[in-house]
């Protein structure tokens, strides 16, 4: 998922930098939602992993 997020992130910064706002707008979106997707599973797995008591790594 991360992977995902980095890849419409980079694809946003060169489209902005060639001036496709369009299509800038929409990675920019896209990545926003998967880097939102991504923290909100993180902090889960963090709560999952500290209510079993494992100690984090």
């Amino acid at each position: 998922m991360l992977g995902w997020a980095l890849t419409f992130f980079v694809l946003a910064l060169i489209a902005g930098l060639l001036g496709f706002s369009g299509i800038a707008g929409a990675s920019a979106n896209i990545a926003w939602i998967l880097f939102v997707v991504f923290m909100v599973l993180v902090v889960i797995a963090a709560l999952a992993r500290a209510v079993r008591g494992t100690p984090p790594a």
